[in-house]
């Protein structure tokens, strides 16, 4: 839903206005944490499952009204300036301003994320991971953290749609609000260890050249392969390592140090 709207909002300036698409970047970010909102308050009462079902209704019931509103393209969706204006229009014929561009955003990310960690706030959180009913009766505001983690969540995930639209200068309902953009996040975490620091980012390392070599490798046929692959991490994930790659480390890496240092 967020990644939809933050890909959406930068291309609709450009369509219905000629704006930069920049522009329509923190509109974006603003739509998405007012969604979040408005999602958050009925459906924070569920939990578990239930909770991610009732999230995910509500992405596919967003990605086909989109599909059939004339004004953000249906089905074909929009397409931004075919060639940059100027700088702010974000469109280079190199790679290497998205990479640094990106870059920048990514370290911004990681530094906000971990500063949210050491305040209270992470805190709270992790107070709510490890159990929520002991943690309102230690007087852990549990809804409205909640609230607040989903609308930070929101934003980030906003601003990643938008940079994949000023990269791409297209978007539509699929790509944008598709099930897979979803999967394909919650592996990234669960690959590297959610609820860590690196841990989505080692999953990213490890997950998008993979899934760029299957589609170099097989072209369009390669889509079909995706879904195999992620299926099959899921199952290994939750068969064998829930925490992921960062607690599989943390159990193997006393047990290398203490090798290393007998031999």
């Amino acid at each position: 839903m967020f990644f939809g709207l933050g890909a959406y909002t930068p291309l609709l300036f450009y369509t219905l206005w000629g704006w930069p698409p920049i522009a329509g970047i923190p509109v974006g970010i603003l739509l998405s944490v007012a969604l979040s909102v408005v999602i958050g308050l009925p459906t924070f009462r569920l939990s578990g499952h239930y909770f991610s079902m009732a999230t995910i209704a509500v992405a596919e019931l967003i990605r086909i009204y989109f599909g059939t509103w004339t004004l953000v393209g249906a089905a074909i969706g929009l397409q931004g300036p075919a060639t940059g204006r100027a700088w702010w229009d974000l469109t280079f014929r190199s790679e290497l301003p998205y990479y640094y561009m990106f870059l920048g955003v990514l370290a911004l990310v990681l530094y906000i994320t971990f500063a949210v960690e050491r305040r209270r706030f992470g805190y709270y959180l992790r107070a709510i991971k490890a159990s929520e009913r002991a943690a309102r009766s230690l007087g852990v505001p549990v809804r409205q953290t909640k609230l607040q983690a989903f609308a930070l969540s929101a934003a980030f995930t906003s601003t990643a749609g938008s940079l994949y639209a000023a990269k791409t200068g297209f978007i539509d309902p699929d790509s944008g609000f598709g099930i897979l953009v979803s999967v394909q996040m919650v592996i990234i975490a669960a690959l590297g260890g959610a609820g860590t620091l690196f841990g989505p980012l080692v999953g990213a390392l490890i997950l998008i050249p993979l899934q760029s070599a299957v589609n170099t490798k097989f072209g369009g046929g390669g889509s079909g392969l995706t879904f195999i692959v992620y299926g099959g991490i899921i199952v290994l994930i939750a068969r064998f390592e829930p925490g992921g790659l960062n607690e599989l480390w943390r159990r193997l890496a006393p047990r290398l140090w203490k090798g290393a240092h007998a031999a």
